[in-house]
């Protein structure tokens, strides 16, 4: 079953499968952030137009087309 963030269950760990962004900056920035295959991400909240989620025990920010670009 395809998945992305936005579907995803608050608190519940997930792994990340994909990101499906054709912009390679946007790619990139989400690698800095730890955010790239393989790597574990939890939804911590989901908020008006986005969510906010634990990567590598950081919290970010995301809007619904960023959170939209990963798949888990």
């Amino acid at each position: 079953m395809h998945m992305n963030l936005v579907d995803a269950k608050v608190g519940e760990e997930y792994i990340v499968k994909d990101i499906d962004a054709q912009d390679e900056e946007l790619k990139s920035f989400l690698f800095s952030l730890g955010c790239y295959s393989g790597e574990p991400i939890t939804v911590i909240s989901h908020i008006k137009g986005g969510c906010v989620v634990s990567i590598k025990d950081a919290r970010y920010n995301m809007d619904r087309d960023l959170a939209g670009a990963i798949s888990i």
